[in-house]
């Protein structure tokens, strides 16, 4: 099928990406001009491991191609997704503007038999919304269908997720066998009897994608909570989580304690539901809770490095992992801006180091010297506070990293080693949920 994406962030470009990749002719569009120019010659805006070596084979093999025309999209699409960005507004409400505005172009652009497909994450309801919109903007008359097709793709492991997913949701609310056939057809290859296709109404499917992230928020906030109670009563919290997990009805999956969670969709969505439960006039105590204990989380690792060094004033501390989570460039809610922020109220001075995030690091903080690698960044710290899981973090030479820094505190955010080996090699060590 001829498919148009628009949108080329995390979401549209895998997306996109992935549809070339299974034999469709994809059509690109972004209204960054820049962003489209770097793409045509092959450079990612963003970094997902493996996306690169598909999207320079696809485009090689005359499957994907990008441009900034929206209305060339809207005609040559049979399928048309719309992907841009939902972020938080002023009032935690999802930010649902730039749908709209895809919405009445395409609306004005289209003139023949469409299906526009909504993969961004957006509140109950913008489906049909969306409908009306490209309704009232048409300039004739044409029939066409709205779909709901939320993503479930986790930075870092973006393209296996699209290709082999745990399921792919699609919500309908014309009963066209046709309409449905398409989409079958669309997703024939990725799904199966392991990995369903779960067809629901519009509204069914808009509410699954959050409270799916709302469900593995609070399974983070869940753990991070019993993990300060196993630090008090003298318990391993991944020996408590291991246990649990074995349970199949609750498994093991986002039961690791750590410095809270952060990312494009977590944050986002748990407090964008909780918006939209206010607005039903229901209470959404759960889902409040969750997202407080992350935000008191965040600050954790700052509260253990107080234990060791009370005064952080001139103190430097070295960071190691900026981005939200490993594999990935993202630091939208990361935790290590929390967390670099408050050492910096403190009076302390940051060197940082990440392998990948160090640009959009730049970014955001101010007064924080960037390494080139671990090591350097120890040279002259009186701490070292670990904020994402890099493997790379897990086999440096714990001898070396002692030499370098001036006291041998360690915070590690993200419990990757051992408070026995740790404490063997004379490190005055602290983790997450281990006492």
């Amino acid at each position: 099928m001829n498919i148009t994406c628009i949108g080329c962030g995390y979401v549209g470009l895998v997306v996109g990406t992935c549809l070339a990749d299974q034999g469709h002719k994809v059509l690109c569009i972004d209204s960054d001009t820049k962003k489209i120019n770097k793409l045509k010659k092959g450079i990612l805006p963003i970094y997902e491991p493996g996306l690169g070596e598909i999207l320079n084979r696809n485009v090689k093999e005359g499957r994907q191609s990008f441009s900034t025309s929206l209305a060339r999209g809207t005609e040559t699409g049979e399928v048309i997704f719309i992907a841009v960005g939902t972020p938080m507004g002023v009032n935690h409400d999802a930010d649902v503007s730039a749908v709209f505005t895809v919405a009445e172009k395409i609306g004005r652009h289209m003139r023949d038999y469409k299906i526009v497909v909504v993969k961004s994450t957006v509140p109950v309801g913008t489906a049909s919304e969306v409908t009306r919109l490209i309704k009232n903007n048409q300039k004739q008359t044409v029939d066409f269908d709205v779909v709901s097709n939320p993503e479930f793709l986790r930075e870092g492991t973006a393209v296996k997720d699209f290709l082999e997913p745990d399921r792919v949701i699609v919500g309908l609310d014309s009963p066209k066998p046709q309409l449905r056939h398409i989409m079958e057809t669309l997703y024939r290859g990725i799904t199966h009897t392991e990995r369903p296709l779960l067809f629901t109404t519009t509204k069914s499917a808009e509410l699954i994608k959050y409270a799916s992230n709302a469900m593995l928020a609070t399974r983070v906030s869940f753990i991070n909570e019993i993990a300060g109670l196993c630090e008090k009563v003298g318990a391993n919290i991944k020996e408590v989580a291991a246990g649990v997990g074995l349970d199949s009805r609750i498994g093991t999956r986002f039961l690791e304690a750590g410095a809270g969670y952060g990312g494009s969709c977590l944050p986002k969505d748990v407090k964008a539901l909780t918006r939209i439960m206010k607005k039903y006039g229901l209470k959404s105590e759960i889902i409040e809770a969750v997202d407080k204990v992350n935000e008191e989380h965040k600050l954790m690792p700052v509260k253990k490095i107080k234990t060791l060094l009370p005064n952080l004033k001139g103190k430097r501390v070295a960071v190691w992992g900026l981005a939200f989570k490993p594999g990935t460039d993202d630091m939208r809610e990361a935790p290590s801006l929390t967390v670099i922020k408050e050492l910096q109220k403190a009076g302390a001075k940051i060197r940082a180091y990440d392998p990948v995030a160090e640009a959009n690091a730049k970014t955001l903080l101010k007064h924080v010297t960037f390494s080139y690698d671990p090591y350097d960044t120890l040279k002259g710290c009186h701490a070292l506070i670990i904020l994402t899981e890099w493997n790379e973090f897990r086999e440096l030479d714990k001898k070396k990293i002692k030499e370098l820094l001036k006291e041998p505190n360690v915070i590690d955010g993200r419990n990757i080693y051992e408070p026995e080996e740790m404490r063997r090699l004379g490190f005055n060590y602290l983790s997450i949920g281990r006492s």
